[in-house]
């Protein structure tokens, strides 16, 4: 006998519809398996075998193929386990086949019939409602991501021997099953722990922070040990909008293809906020693996990457930011397939000014002019190019730390944050941007026009500091987002001089 059933198979980010045919014949017994299968699906002829064996059904001696189409995209991952299981059972006739009709099924068994959770559900979902697919059937534990797309009916299964109980029902008792399972659903609430209130002192730091977070800019911090360069990266997605429906459904799909939503978890309402090692490896950042999955900077997209001790990071790590920083994704490619992740964050760096962090205070600062320059010149031009805002850190007097006068809190400031963003949105409308930060060429002469002192100025900062045309260009942008704080339209010469302030010389020295 003949049966299919619909799945879902990953492909990067993406999701497609696949099938799982299996056919029972007579003639020499075996369980055979065809469809470019990666090793984990491979091994699923033999965990399907036992789970069904433990879940009391008997596979007689027959010839059992299965094959999981279409058959030119691999299959990776053990989401194949339980519609391989439901389907042999289909076609071993324990299950009528017209009870899975427009049903996609979702599922990593164990050897005693346990159905495990699996990464990408989210997109699987996602694409099986544009399909027109009635119901999916997930894992118990991945049921709270599942049960986000409205639309659809959603199924939580435990065990093999549930799915099986639950096939066989009528359409009332299917939804007197799930009732339940809609009222476990819980919504998970964000909570504020951290807030600048906490930071004493550094107003300069606070300000470029504010301007960085209003338009989205790029952001490097240089201080010496204890100056709060840490304490301040971590605040900033206080004062960060709140993810919107869209972007948090964006973030919640790539943890759920990386595995990285935690179980019985819905959407996530929290911007990412990422912080590597600076030991981590040029895969690790950027993706990919055997099995290509999301990097870092993907997990980071909508939220903050703060990369503590830059110049301490591999130099060809630091390299691939390059693109992402400029295209706002990673393009991935393997012998069996290309794989585009998005990666819209903002870059958050912080580094010393020295191999021992006290330069130019000699009394503490020990290294050389030539150490200086070597641990500069880790961070290479390019990358330095595209950091908009960069803000000195100095050390905190004891005055700062033992004031009880009461510092501005992250609520306030991200209220003139979301006023600067809102300017931005009515300026932007219908233009494909959403920041200061993201204009490229010509337009920034469209939404940033300058007057005629304003021109000339930026005529003689441009060959005093000589400048690339994309630090050109990258001033005028942080310009026009410190008028957006303003709360003003035209671009002023003191806006321009502020911009200035937070540019590094060409090359970073």
């Amino acid at each position: 006998m003949y049966c299919k059933v619909l799945t879902g198979a990953l492909c990067g980010i993406e999701s497609e519809i696949a099938s799982v045919e299996v056919d029972v014949s007579t003639g020499l017994p075996g369980f055979e398996m065809v469809g470019l299968l990666g090793n984990e699906v491979r091994e699923a002829r033999e965990r399907v075998k036992v789970a069904l064996k433990n879940t009391g059904v008997q596979i007689p001696a027959t010839k059992i193929t299965v094959s999981i189409t279409p058959a030119d995209m691999r299959k990776e991952g053990a989401s194949y386990d339980l519609p391989i299981a439901v389907a042999v059972l289909i076609a071993l006739g324990n299950i009528p086949m017209e009870y899975v009709e427009n049903t996609v099924v979702i599922g990593e068994l164990g050897l005693n019939g346990e159905i495990r959770s699996v990464k990408g559900v989210l997109p699987i979902v996602r694409k099986a409602k544009e399909n027109g697919v009635r119901r999916c059937i997930v894992p118990m534990d991945n049921y709270a991501e599942a049960a986000i797309i409205e639309g659809i009916d959603v199924a939580g299964m435990e065990t093999l021997e549930e799915t099986i109980t639950y096939l066989t029902q009528s359409e009332e008792q299917r939804l007197q099953w799930q009732a339940p399972q809609r009222a476990r659903q819980e919504v998970s609430k964000t909570v504020q722990t951290l807030d600048f209130a906490d930071l004493n002192g550094q107003e300069g730091v606070r300000r470029a922070v504010e301007i960085a977070a209003a338009g989205f800019h790029h952001i490097l911090m240089v201080g010496p040990p204890g100056s709060g360069k840490t304490m301040v990266a971590k605040r900033i997605p206080t004062i960060l909008p709140d993810l919107t429906m869209e972007e948090s459904l964006e973030v919640s799909t790539i943890y759920s293809v990386a595995g990285q939503l935690q179980a019985n978890s819905g959407l996530m309402k929290k911007r990412p906020f990422l912080d590597p090692h600076h030991t981590i490896s040029e895969q690790a950042l950027a993706g990919g693996g055997r099995i290509p999955k999301p990097g870092v900077i993907s997990l980071a997209h909508r939220g903050v990457l703060f990369l503590d001790e830059m110049p301490e990071f591999r130099r060809s790590a630091l390299e691939i930011l390059r693109q992402p920083l400029e295209d706002k994704r990673v393009h991935i490619a393997r012998t069996y397939g290309n794989f585009i992740y998005p990666a819209d964050f903002m870059l958050v760096a912080a580094m010393n000014p020295c191999p021992c962090g006290y330069f130019p205070n000699r009394n503490r600062c020990s290294c050389s002019e030539n150490e200086v320059k070597r641990y500069l010149h880790k961070i290479s031009g390019p990358i330095l190019d595209r950091i908009d805002i960069a803000i000195e850190a100095p050390k905190v007097d004891i005055r700062q730390l033992s004031t009880e006068t009461q510092n501005e809190c992250s609520a306030v400031m991200k209220s003139r944050v979301m006023a600067a963003r809102e300017r931005q949105e009515a300026r932007f409308r219908g233009s494909g941007y959403r920041f200061n930060s993201e204009l490229r060429g010509a337009d920034i002469r469209e939404y940033c026009p300058l007057g005629a002192k304003e021109q000339e100025f930026m005529e003689q900062v441009f060959e005093r500091m000589n400048l690339s045309a994309r630090s050109y260009h990258k001033l005028i942008k942080v310009a026009r987002t410190i008028a957006d704080l303003d709360g003003t339209d035209r671009i002023g010469q003191e806006h321009l001089g502020e911009a200035v302030c937070y540019r590094m010389n060409e090359g970073g020295r």
